[in-house]
């Protein structure tokens, strides 16, 4: 697989990297390349998928960045071989859509995950619905979020979400700082779910809502369900595949 598309974030390791590897491998129109691969560290490998899920190619991350669940270890040796070597793993995004005060709507995709958050000094108040049937009456929190298998090991575990299997057909819904009900602590719902967060008194407490990186401020009503029609292929060295990644973060100490 000689046909590569390089991409790479600002920094100057990056810059630096995908400089040696275009001048190695050389560097194709990303219509045209086999495969893409992207240097730099997590955030920048979401943003490029989304930049690119309109090509449908996979996507050889290689870490050039700070946090790096998302991407292969960097080496200029060998990369043709790596690609053909590497297995690939499947992430359904989640489809975010959004009403806001002004009436706007908006929607957006998410790999790792959907999250609201108090945009001021007053908490949030959520009424959450799964499937159409009340399950949070009133949650007052700093915000709530919906992950993936993928996105449950970021932002979710931070919040002390569970962990999910990636091949689980599951999702993580898991309120940020609750305090009210405070026994709370979130739920694994089904994959084919679909979740809608009600923001309560949101001219005095709004909330905004962040797909990946995509955030929308002074919302009243979000929608959140797995995109039908949305894949990302991601390819991942045999011996650090993303499934192996994910289960060792249960393990964790």
């Amino acid at each position: 697989m000689n046909a590569i598309a390089f991409t790479a974030s600002k920094t100057e390791p990056a810059q630096h990297a995908l400089k040696i590897m275009t001048g190695r491998y050389g560097n194709l129109p990303f219509e045209q390349a086999e495969v893409i691969v992207a240097l730099g560290g997590d955030g920048f490998m979401l943003q490029t998928l989304h930049k690119t899920r309109k090509y449908q190619k996979p996507v050889f991350g290689m870490k050039q960045g700070s946090v790096g669940f998302l991407m292969n270890l960097y080496s200029e040796e060998g990369l043709v071989e790596r690609i053909a070597a590497a297995q690939g793993a499947i992430l359904r995004p989640l489809q975010m859509s959004v009403t806001t005060e002004s009436g706007g709507m908006a929607e957006a995709l998410a790999i790792n995950e959907v999250s609201l958050l108090r945009q001021t000094k007053q908490a949030a108040k959520i009424r959450i619905w799964v499937n159409d049937t009340l399950r949070v009456d009133e949650l007052v929190c700093d915000g709530a979020m919906l992950a993936t298998p993928v996105g449950s090991t970021a932002y979710n575990l931070s919040a002390h979400g569970p962990i999910l299997p990636l091949n689980s057909e599951a999702l993580a819904l898991t309120p940020i700082s609750p305090f009210r009900p405070r026994r709370w602590r979130g739920a694994i719902i089904k994959r084919d779910s679909q979740v809608r967060f009600e923001i309560l008194d949101h001219y005095k407490r709004p909330v905004s809502a962040t797909a990946d990186s995509t955030e929308i401020r002074d919302v009243v009503e979000v929608l959140v369900h797995e995109a039908e029609n949305e894949r990302y292929h991601v390819l991942f060295d045999p011996a650090h595949n993303l499934e192996e990644r994910i289960l060792n973060e249960q393990f964790a100490f």
